[in-house]
């Protein structure tokens, strides 16, 4: 069975030189139109039937590299085999610059044709693996888009049900008189709160693998403060970040860990009278960033024990899933809660 035909067109002036071609790859596969002109070309190419072109390099009025450089105007423009004297390779040479697939030089025996045949073939063949691979790419292309379409609806999905969930908290506590109560949910509702925010900021950013630390705990604290205020704390936050990014799972540990300190910050450093909370977040060497949470209250020794202690755990557990290390210092007057931990985000 024959093969499918290769449409070539051969652009040159010479009619004899174009009727001793025809002949020749007719008899290899190849329907040969001709133009003598780059205009007839350019009206054959865009009629949309020429998978190949052999381009002379000597046209009326013009050459064949004007052609090349007309050519690249053209979506899909076929490739193109460049036939040259064979004194020219600096022609050829020009002609490989300007986007030709490969050329040929002219000479007056059979290799010519047997050379421009298998020129040809190979042009087409390079110009179909090079479509495949196009369409493969921009199928790659489309399929990372629809995942990344996904997953911002998905993020979109859980930020909607986590505030959903905080509303339902703070319902029920709305709902019962018991202050210990009442302050315990609300503790619960900042840690939702720190979460719902990542995926807030993921199903908006246009790299959902990591997040953008100095402007999640930005917005996390003036949240943070709002409430707080809204329970009569009245210690001012004063923070400083440095522009990191962190995997989101590790975002979301961070936050929640920035959180219980915060809130005990705010809620015992002070219990006379209001102060300052200060929160730093700094690049370390060796790819590490440091997480501080300072005071100048009452400190940890010479106040009160307070709370019910889940909130301590939970700082350790979130320590533990980013392989971060957590250590307190005492001043005079105050306290410094210090997080060290590993800035990977491969």
């Amino acid at each position: 069975m024959a093969g499918p035909i290769t449409r070539v067109l051969y652009v040159d002036d010479d009619v004899a030189l174009v009727r001793l071609v025809q002949k020749a790859l007719g008899r290899r596969g190849f329907s040969v139109e001709h133009a003598a002109t780059a205009e007839e070309a350019l009206e054959h190419i865009e009629a949309g039937a020429v998978q190949v072109v052999a381009l002379d390099h000597h046209l009326p009025n013009s050459t064949g590299l004007d052609f090349l450089g007309r050519l690249t105007l053209i979506e899909k423009a076929p490739p193109v085999v460049y036939v040259t004297g064979s004194t020219e390779m600096n022609v050829a040479v020009a002609a490989l610059k300007a986007g030709a697939a490969d050329f040929v030089p002219k000479t007056v025996g059979d290799d010519f044709l047997i050379l421009l045949g298998s020129a040809l073939e190979q042009a087409v063949e390079k110009a179909r693996l090079q479509a495949q691979k196009d369409a493969a790419e921009q199928e790659v292309r489309a399929a990372r888009d629809r995942a990344e379409l996904l997953l911002a609806e998905v993020n979109h999905r859980v930020a909607n049900s986590l505030s959903l969930v905080s509303a339902l908290v703070n319902l029920q506590a709305n709902a019962i008189s018991d202050q210990v109560a009442k302050d315990a949910l609300a503790e619960t509702q900042a840690r939702i709160y720190a979460i719902s925010l990542v995926h807030k900021r993921l199903y908006s950013s246009g790299d959902v693998r990591v997040v953008a630390l100095d402007a999640y705990l930005s917005s996390l604290l003036e949240h943070l403060q709002r409430s707080l205020q809204s329970e009569g704390h009245g210690a001012s936050l004063n923070y400083e970040f440095d522009p990191l990014k962190l995997k989101t799972d590790a975002s979301i540990n961070l936050g929640v860990v920035m959180t219980e300190w915060v809130t005990n910050a705010c809620k015992y450093a002070y219990p006379e009278q209001p102060g300052e909370v200060r929160v730093r977040l700094r690049q370390l060497p060796q790819g590490r960033a440091e997480l501080s949470v300072a005071d100048d209250g009452v400190g940890r020794k010479d106040g009160p024990i307070q709370g019910t202690g889940l909130g301590t755990r939970i700082v350790k557990a979130m320590a533990a899933s980013m392989g971060a290390d957590i250590d307190y210092l005492d001043r005079q007057p105050g306290t410094i809660a210090r997080l060290t931990f590993p800035l990977q985000i491969e």
